[in-house]
């Protein structure tokens, strides 16, 4: 690791990394002061600026409607950022559901009956604590300023009000009560209310997991700190249902199982932490609640929130729907309503975190270089094909190699500038492998391999590229 990303990792200003702290299944619960300086890790947020300013420049993340002058925090993924979001969520999903056998995926609609955030308690409860400056006339969330505005630094504060954080819409041609709808705020509620259907048509009996990917939409007070909190998200949940008794148990189990996820996929584990809320942070659903954490360039930040949700939802929804969401278990003869854990986590937040992770500066052959240590599964493209010259004598041995490899990896095809500034290109981007072709291979029909991290190339026969690569991405 170069020490700019050990830095960037959590490292201490003397050079040394920060300390694990072991809790009973091996996550961080804490960041350690250093044995050696005995300071606490310094963020970098030099950092934060360098991924940004990439994310526009390669075409990760733009500005939404840029030409119009934007909205604020709303974003659009561009061509790399579309890539790296769908193999986040190709990963999740590789993880949550085809690796297992008990759990199942549904696609629930972003509109719903008013009734079901009647009964999850979102109508009543889900806001944020608003309060004005009287002087800059700037909004906040009160819990997250103390008594001052960070605009003006005025004191001049409205008193805190409730602030609901869903956004309203209307179904139907009149705009009036009776066609009020919301957006969703979660994806969690749609798994609930299908509770049954999945039960009975999926056979499954607890403990199983329902999964879902989709958009949620929190109408945030102050959204910031570019992709972090945003007004429309993705979101990549689960509820798993147990039986009462063994809810603390699964609760232990996911909290290691996605803290390992993130490690899994590249993200090292000085940079991670598991954090449990304190009794007076849970919850009205909760008996029990952990974040896993990243640390981001200006402190800790949930990616990941696991709840033990207990029965309260199946409850909730029971009792205004009038419909039992219950389990029979044929076993003991015993009816009852199953508690849910629930890791939902963030897919832009995610994305982010895994930039912020990967991103590095080290010098190659004298030169510096900006690199993606993207993990391979991760990475927007897997391989780019670059012809040495785009003269017409090996451009099409190129696209013939470059069609062989479509069948199997996602691939960028590069055939402008000098072949050192394209590698450069395909570092910055995160693309794990380069094949390149010479005017040699028209005579030995053979390919020059570059790995990303460690720039070694090898020679290779075209005909054994695909097996070499798959090699590399199944190792």
């Amino acid at each position: 690791m170069s020490a700019r990303a050990a830095k960037s990792a959590g490292g201490h200003t003397c050079g040394r990394p920060v300390a694990r702290g072991a809790g009973e299944l091996g996550w961080i619960d804490a960041v350690s002061s250093c044995v050696t300086c005995h300071a606490m890790p310094t963020p970098d947020p030099s950092l934060f600026d360098a991924v940004v300013n990439l994310s526009k420049r390669r075409g990760f993340v733009f500005p939404s409607a840029e030409i119009y002058g934007g909205i604020r925090s709303t974003y659009d993924w561009g061509p790399l950022g579309a890539l790296l979001l769908r193999n986040v969520r190709e990963a999740w999903w590789r993880s949550m559901i085809q690796e297992r056998d008990d759990v199942v995926q549904i696609d629930a609609a972003i509109l719903t009956n008013p009734r079901v955030w009647e009964a999850s308690g979102h109508l009543a409860t889900f806001t944020d604590p608003l309060v004005d400056c009287r002087n800059c006339k700037e909004r906040w969330r009160a819990d997250e300023i103390g008594d001052t505005c960070p605009n003006c630094g005025s004191h001049d504060l409205t008193e805190a009000r409730p602030f609901n954080l869903m956004f309203k819409t209307y179904v139907g041609p009149i705009e009036d009560g009776s066609s009020v709808a919301y957006l969703r705020p979660e994806t969690a509620q749609g798994m609930f209310v299908n509770f049954l259907n999945v039960l009975q048509t999926t056979r499954k009996r607890p403990p199983f997991g329902i999964a879902q990917i989709g958009r949620s939409f929190r109408n945030e007070i102050t959204p910031g700190n570019f992709v972090f909190r945003t007004r429309e998200f993705e979101q990549m949940e689960m509820e798993y249902f147990v039986p009462p008794d063994e809810s603390p148990r699964w609760f232990e189990y996911w909290c290691g199982q996605r803290l390992g996820w993130y490690e899994r996929y590249g993200i090292p584990g000085d940079m991670l932490r598991l954090r449990k809320h304190e009794v007076e942070e849970l919850s009205h659903y909760s008996s029990g609640t952990a974040d896993v954490e990243f640390r981001f360039p200006w402190g800790w930040g949930e990616l990941e929130g696991i709840a033990n949700r207990t029965d309260f939802d199946l409850s909730a929804h029971s009792k205004v729907s009038g419909t039992k969401l219950e389990y029979f278990d044929q076993a003991t003869g015993e009816h009852y309503t199953p508690h849910a854990i629930e890791p939902a986590a963030g897919l832009t937040r995610t994305a982010m975190a895994f930039l912020l992770a990967a991103y590095d500066e080290d010098v190659v052959a004298g030169e510096p270089r900006t690199v993606l240590r993207l993990h391979k599964r991760i990475a927007p493209y897997q391989v780019a094909v670059l012809p040495l010259s785009k003269k017409e004598t090996l451009v099409p041995l190129a696209k013939d190699v470059l069609h062989g490899l479509q069948r199997r990896f996602v691939c960028e095809y590069d055939e402008t500038q000098a072949i050192g500034r394209r590698y450069r290109r395909q570092d910055e981007i995160g693309t794990p492998f380069c094949v390149t072709i010479d005017f040699q291979s028209l005579d030995d029909h053979a390919v020059t391999v570059r790995d990303r991290d460690s720039t070694e190339q090898v020679r290779l026969p075209i005909d054994e590229v695909t097996r070499y690569l798959s090699e590399q991405f199944d190792s």
